[in-house]
């Protein structure tokens, strides 16, 4: 068999296990039969850390995405989450050698984070936000990553959101046709913008309509007036979630988050992914980041089958 017939083959196979993979969340799984006799599916949560949880640290130099890696190690979550921003490179090399760094310390990648603005009126600028997302897929296949989080962006001056919306989806569908053949899923994040409210989101996943798109699910984003409006768009989003980032307080309100009622939410809707701390308060990231991480082992093994 020729090497081009043979990747071909290679990377048909791993699209495959990667749709069996927690990174897609549940939505494309067969529900179980509950006790009762209807029809739910089980939830498998599985404890992760985003490498935006040690901001100063990248920004001052002092950490890096391999030290990152042994840092979770340390810290004995299952995934990371590689915020691109601070990545050295994206030459396959660069990507492999971190590949491989992962898989010697049994370590698995939740995705990778990307900066996007979708949200573009020009068609020339919307092609380019296409491309690069196109370059981001291509790296995550080299890195072994089955998951790319995207920002939606914000509508621009005179437009309205219904502009917004038709603008994303014509990027989104290109961009979730060329990351499903390689077996990545694209989640767009609930962060600000177009996609404050969990109704205007899911309007797009639902214009959107790919198994390789959903809903990058930040639970402490959402622009909603009271705490149970917030809780309320957190779970009209479970079903399409595809990656969980988690904090304990809200984004806007710095209102504590009942984490128990979260990781509840979770479980009912059958999610199975990752739930990936994103630690962003006032303590040191060196001590906060473990004691958020605590509160995500506790809720994981609780409600998790994993």
């Amino acid at each position: 068999m020729s090497g081009p017939m043979l990747r071909r083959e290679f990377l048909l196979a791993a699209g495959g296990a990667a749709i069996s993979g927690p990174n897609l969340g549940h939505a494309l799984r067969a529900p179980q039969e509950s006790k009762a006799g209807q029809s739910k599916a089980q939830a498998r949560l599985f404890v992760g850390c985003c490498a935006l949880s040690y901001l100063k640290y990248f920004n001052a130099g002092s950490m890096t995405m391999e030290s990152f890696i042994r840092k979770a190690v340390e810290l004995e979550v299952h995934g990371v989450d590689v915020t691109t921003y601070w990545l050295k490179s994206t030459e396959p090399d660069y990507l492999t050698s971190l590949r491989h760094l992962a898989f010697k310390n049994g370590m698995g990648f939740s995705g990778i984070a990307i900066r996007t603005e979708l949200c573009q009126a020009g068609g020339a600028i919307r092609a380019e936000e296409l491309r690069r997302i196109q370059q981001w897929v291509d790296a995550a296949e080299v890195l072994g990553a089955s998951h790319v989080r995207v920002f939606g962006g914000n509508v621009p001056g005179g437009a309205t959101e219904k502009q917004g919306i038709d603008w994303i989806v014509e990027t989104v569908k290109p961009a979730c046709e060329y990351a499903g053949k390689r077996g990545i899923t694209l989640g767009m994040e609930d962060h600000g913008g177009i996609t404050g409210r969990a109704s205007t989101l899911l309007e797009i996943v639902r214009r959107v309509d790919s198994p390789y798109f959903g809903v990058n699910l930040d639970i402490s984003n959402f622009e909603a007036k009271t705490d149970d409006e917030m809780y309320a768009d957190i779970e009209a989003c479970v079903p399409h979630a595809t990656h969980a980032h988690i904090r304990d307080v809200f984004g806007a309100t710095k209102r504590p988050i009942d984490l128990d009622r979260v990781w509840r939410l979770f479980t009912q809707g059958g999610y199975k992914g990752y739930m990936s701390a994103e630690y962003e308060a006032e303590e040191d990231a060196m001590t906060g980041v473990p004691k958020l991480l605590d509160k995500i082992k506790v809720l994981c093994r609780k409600y998790s089958s994993a």
